[in-house]
């Protein structure tokens, strides 16, 4: 779904990262965009493409 947009992105691995794993564990999957929490448990394909187009 994230390829298909052709926006840029970072996918971050929190394994091993004490911080981010305390931070974010909980939430996970979570989709942050341009900093701010987007979706968290689940994410919404049609939600998704609003949000990035949105953000274009």
């Amino acid at each position: 779904m994230l390829l298909e947009t052709g926006q840029p992105f970072d996918e971050v691995d929190i394994a091993g990262d004490p911080q981010l794993e305390a931070a974010y564990r909980e939430w996970l999957p979570v989709v942050e965009i341009d900093g701010e929490r987007a979706f968290v448990y689940f994410v919404d394909p049609a939600a998704f493409r609003r949000k990035i187009a949105a953000q274009s």
